[in-house]
Formats: structure tokens, C-alpha cells, sequence
């Protein structure tokens, strides 16, 4: 009884593998649409024997090794894709895509599109003399088409390259291919379908897809600097961004500005100023100040970083706590210069969290700036270096949105002038779209001896005013605090070329990314 279920055991076993099948699927499939017998000869332990050779040659050269060694593994090697979109022209279809990616900027040969191409043609051929010749064809044919569907899928859709591994200044956390979307592409039931859904469909792409192929026919260089332009920004645009609101604040660096998106109206555009450039020696300077670390051969690199957020509050008549490497840099050599900057500045000096009575008379030369035991907080007022508005999300990097008591910045052909954070030119226009209601603008308005909208207010806007000009009891000018309207996204973002109005604007590569971006990606244009 025992021997007997075992024998049944190993049977179902075998014939769930397809052992006992004279003619696995795959030959099935071809011997019909060829109406040829040779292919019901397929034998699938001959053809294993290749697709595992096959798979060990292109084991390098694929864009995913591990896991499609995987997937064929728990397929036992079976040549699904050929199976499936061969006779159906699915893989005629794939390769079409593969073709028409030049217009997205790549060299379609990335996804072996020649190759692919040949290898069907040797198939619709039908001119194999033994079933022996049939399975090199298959099986290349599947691996070729598999990684290729890969590539092309993940490129569509979330670009070819990941910019957190080569900017070490961007901290947006990028929607990015797994390994279980991957495994649902290669297997996908309807293969145009997948194809059509991974294409971009951002008006931004498409018009700037469009003003790629109008600069190719009209120029005719391909390594003309303006299509290389283009293409460096069309992968940009292909970053699965994680924004999932309506009304979004971009921050375009090397366009110096800010447009507030809702859905696809525009709020308002404005000038900003953006962080300095690194310098020129900064890596040779970096290493020296690894080893010495010594400020003097610390090199200054106010770069904006690239990052999303959402915002959550407005401080108005903002105080700036003045961050350790300002203090160090700047601060530091003013008060030794000047003994009445701090006091003239309204800066305010800590000293283990307690205010210094007299900062003018500090004898800065016995402190040296690496080891400076004093904060520094600079107090609301016109001076401040924030001016009357600070707008608040939340970042890793200390980075937010501010007025600025230096306005002569937006007149500047090249704004990268801050210390990293982004100066807006109109901040009470950006505050009245932000806040919740015309009272809570009326209120801020008043905060910053501006008179309210709403007239019935105005005896409450002379008191403040009278109260602020009482010499008897001195007036002290503090921050308040605004909460902000909900699921506002802030996005900085670089881009150097866009298409707008039917003609590409190009913009100054100003922290000079676009060469970084372009080494890593020009093995796949």
C-alpha cells in the first residue's frame, strides 16, 4: 500500500513538471503556427541544458541577474515570453518599443533591440534542419527579450539612473523598481498593455520628448550640446517624484525660481536666490581639511540641495539661529573686526544656553573658530537676514523658504548667492496664498505694520501700532507663528532645460550637475 502511494507521489510529481508530456507547450505553440512536426520534438531536458549555458554567459550583462535567475528557476527554465508573444506578435510589438526609445533619448541597442530583432527573424524563418538548432534561438531569445522588457520598463518609468547614488546633495526619496513590480512585468498575460502603461505622460515630458525630435531634424548632430541638453533633463523628468498633492511649490535652481502649482494652474511665479557654488578646488580642499582639520582649508560649498517636503508652518518677524559654520566663517571674523557688530547686528550671543550680558567685550582671539563655545541668534527686526517671513517644512538639511533684507540680490543676472536656503522675492504674496483664511493674512499683515484688508479691523491695527511706539514701556519685537493651509508640497528641484510655449528655455548648468549626470548616463543614450 505504502510503495503504491509513493508511486503515485512521484507520478503527480513528475507530471505536474510536465515529464510525461511528449511535447512541452512551447513546441506545441510552434509546431501549429509553422504547421511543422519538427517542433514537436522539443525536448525539454536538451533545451535546459542550453537555456542554463545561455543564462550563465549573459549572466553580467544583465540588468537584474539575481532575480531573473530566480524567475526562470521557479518557472523551471520554461521560455514563457516566447511562449506567450511570439506567435501573437507581442515580441514584435516589445521590439518595436525598444526601436522608438531613441526618441526618449536612449540608444535602443541598450535593450538589444538589433539583436532581438535577428533572433526573431532566424524564428519566422522556420528554416531549422534539427529540433537541436531551435533551442539556442529560444532560449537567447527569452533572456534577450526578458531583460530587455526589464530595462525598458524600469527606465520608463523611474529612470536609468538613480540620482541619490551619484549627488550627494539630493535627498529626495526617489519611487524606485522592486523586485516584486519587476517579477509582475515578466509576468505580464498582455505585454502591449504593460508596454503602453509605462510611458511617460507628464505634458512637461512629452513637450520636451517633441522638442528633442524638432532638434534633431533641424540640427542633425546628435553630440550637438543643446540635444544632449535636452536628454540630460528628459531623464530628470522620467524620477518617479513621491508627490501626492495638488498644489506644489517648485523651486527650479538654475531657473532662479518659484512656481506654485494647483494641479495645472499656476498660482504664482517668482524670482528666488538659491545657495552659492561650491568651489572650484572643492574636492583637492576636502582632503586637505580631512587631514589638517584645520577651517582655514575647509573649502565653502552653500549648494541648495535638491529636496521634497510639505510645508507646515509660517514664522513671521522670524529669529535666525545662526548656524556653527556661518558663526565660524562669517560671525566669528566680523566681531573680531568690529566689537559693536553683534550688539549694531542685534545679535544676540549664548553661552551654555544662557544669554552673554555684553558680547561686545568678548575677546574673540582666545577662542579659535573649530572649537567657538558660543551660539548666536539674531533677533526679529528689519535688519534680520531672514527679513519678515520664514515658511517652514520639514528636512534633514535645516532648509526653508524666507524674506531677505537684502533685495537687491533679485536683480542679479546669477542668484546663487545664499548660504543655502531659498530667498523669496515676493514672500506676502506667497504668504496670503498660504495661510487658511483672509483673517489669518489680515493678522499677519498687522504683524508686520502692514494694515489689514478688512477695514473693520483697523482700530486694532492703531493700537498695535501705538503700542510699538510707546517709548515709556520699549516695545520688543517677537516671532509668531502661522500654521499653513494643508498639503502644500515644496519641491527644489534642477532643471537646465524645459519646453514652454512651443520652444525649449535652457538655463546655465550652475552647480554643474549636468556633467555629473551626464558621465552616468551616457552609456545608456
Amino acid at each position: 500500500m505504502k510503495k503504491n502511494l509513493l508511486l503515485v507521489i512521484i507520478c503527480l510529481f513528475f507530471a505536474s513538471c510536465g515529464w510525461f508530456d511528449s511535447t512541452p507547450e512551447i513546441g506545441k505553440v510552434l509546431a501549429e503556427h509553422f504547421d511543422n512536426k519538427l517542433y514537436k520534438n522539443f525536448d525539454t531536458v536538451a533545451y535546459d541544458r542550453i537555456f542554463s549555458k545561455k543564462l550563465d554567459e549573459l549572466g553580467k550583462e544583465l540588468s537584474n541577474p539575481k532575480l531573473t535567475t530566480a524567475y526562470y528557476l521557479d518557472n523551471n527554465n520554461k521560455p514563457l515570453l516566447v511562449t506567450k508573444f511570439f506567435v501573437n506578435g507581442g515580441l514584435d510589438t516589445l521590439n518595436q518599443y525598444l526601436e522608438n526609445s531613441k526618441a526618449d533619448g536612449f540608444n535602443p541597442e541598450v535593450f538589444y533591440k538589433s539583436e532581438i530583432a535577428k533572433l526573431l527573424s532566424t524564428l519566422k524563418a522556420n528554416d531549422f534542419k534539427k529540433i537541436d538548432e531551435v533551442y539556442p534561438v529560444i532560449a537567447e531569445l527569452e533572456l534577450k527579450s526578458a531583460d530587455a522588457l526589464l530595462r525598458y520598463t524600469n527606465y520608463m518609468q523611474f529612470g536609468s539612473v538613480n540620482p541619490r547614488k551619484i549627488f550627494n546633495r539630493y535627498y529626495i526619496a526617489l519611487k524606485r523598481p522592486d523586485s516584486a513590480k519587476m517579477d509582475s512585468v515578466l509576468k505580464t498575460d498582455n505585454l502591449v498593455k504593460t508596454l503602453a502603461s509605462v510611458q511617460p505622460k507628464a505634458k512637461s515630458y512629452l513637450d520636451l520628448k517633441e522638442a528633442l525630435a524638432n532638434y534633431r531634424q533641424s540640427i542633425g548632430n546628435e553630440n550637438d550640446e543643446a540635444i544632449k541638453k535636452i536628454k540630460l533633463n528628459l531623464e530628470r523628468l522620467r524620477w518617479k517624484m513621491p508627490i501626492e498633492t495638488d498644489e506644489v511649490v517648485q523651486v527650479n535652481i538654475p531657473d532662479f525660481s518659484l512656481t506654485w502649482f494647483k494641479n495645472n494652474d499656476t498660482l504664482t511665479h517668482m524670482n528666488v536666490c538659491v545657495g552659492g557654488k561650491r568651489e572650484a578646488t572643492y574636492a583637492e580642499k576636502m582632503k586637505r581639511f580631512a587631514k589638517s582639520g584645520s577651517l582655514d582649508d575647509k573649502p565653502r560649498n552653500h549648494e541648495t540641495p535638491q529636496l521634497i517636503s510639505v510645508f507646515n508652518s509660517i514664522q513671521v518677524n522670524p529669529v535666525w539661529n545662526i548656524p556653527v559654520s556661518i558663526a565660524q566663517s562669517e560671525i566669528y571674523w566680523m566681531a573680531r573686526k568690529d566689537p559693536y557688530y553683534l550688539s549694531n547686528s542685534n545679535i544676540k550671543v549664548y553661552y551654555k544656553g544662557k544669554v552673554v550680558g555684553d558680547p561686545d567685550t568678548i575677546q574673540w582671539s582666545k577662542y579659535p573658530r573649530e572649537k567657538l563655545p558660543f551660539q548666536f541668534k539674531q533677533g526679529s527686526g528689519e535688519g534680520n537676514a531672514l527679513g519678515k517671513f520664514k515658511f517652514i517644512f520639514d528636512n534633514s538639511s535645516s532648509i526653508y523658504l524666507h524674506d531677505t533684507n537684502n533685495k537687491y540680490g533679485f536683480k542679479l543676472a546669477n542668484r546663487a548667492i545664499s548660504h543655502g536656503c531659498v530667498r523669496i522675492e515676493k514672500p506676502l504674496d506667497f504668504a496670503e496664498l498660504m495661510v487658511k483664511s483672509k483673517s489669518q493674512y489680515d493678522q499677519l499683515r498687522m504683524d508686520v505694520n502692514l494694515p489689514p484688508t478688512d477695514t473693520t479691523r483697523n482700530k486694532q491695527y492703531q493700537k498695535i501700532l501705538a503700542k510699538r511706539a510707546d517709548t515709556v514701556n520699549r516695545f520688543q519685537l517677537k516671532p509668531s507663528w502661522f500654521s499653513t493651509r494643508k498639503n502644500i508640497a515644496v519641491v527644489i528641484s534642477y532643471y537646465t532645460a524645459w519646453a514652454e510655449n512651443g520652444k525649449v528655455e535652457f538655463r546655465p548648468d550652475v552647480y554643474d550637475y549636468d556633467e555629473t549626470l551626464w558621465t552616468a548616463l551616457k552609456r545608456y543614450m
